[in-house]
């Protein structure tokens, strides 16, 4: 059983001290920094953020959910022929269009203010 664990560790050093002997390292900056979030990571801490920004990606996550919670809806509607599943459709579509031109009145949807 040892020697089992003394040969994948003999291998996996081996790999790697070629791994770092045949392949250069590139030194570019680009290829070194976080792409996700959009901030340097070495930057002030205290930068202006965008709440336009986060207010919209808040909304896209919103309906992004509802998305989630409307799938199950849909594949009961060909299990059960219930009016009060039809009813719950249509009173969450309801209240999303609602809070949808209340966001759109609020001006929360205009990029360019």
């Amino acid at each position: 059983m040892f020697n089992i664990y003394l040969t994948s560790l003999t291998i996996s050093i081996l790999m790697y001290l070629m791994y770092t002997i045949l392949f250069f390292d590139n030194n570019y900056s680009e290829k070194k920094t976080p792409f996700e979030c959009g901030f340097e990571p070495l930057s002030d801490m205290r930068m202006p953020f965008s709440m336009r920004f986060f207010i919209l990606m808040v909304l896209f996550l919103i309906f992004d959910i509802e998305i989630s919670l409307m799938f199950p809806m849909f594949s009961m509607m060909n299990i059960i022929n219930s009016s009060m599943l039809v009813f719950s459709l249509t009173s969450f579509f309801l209240i999303l269009l609602l809070g949808l031109f209340h966001e759109w009145n609020e001006g929360a949807l205009d990029w360019t203010n």
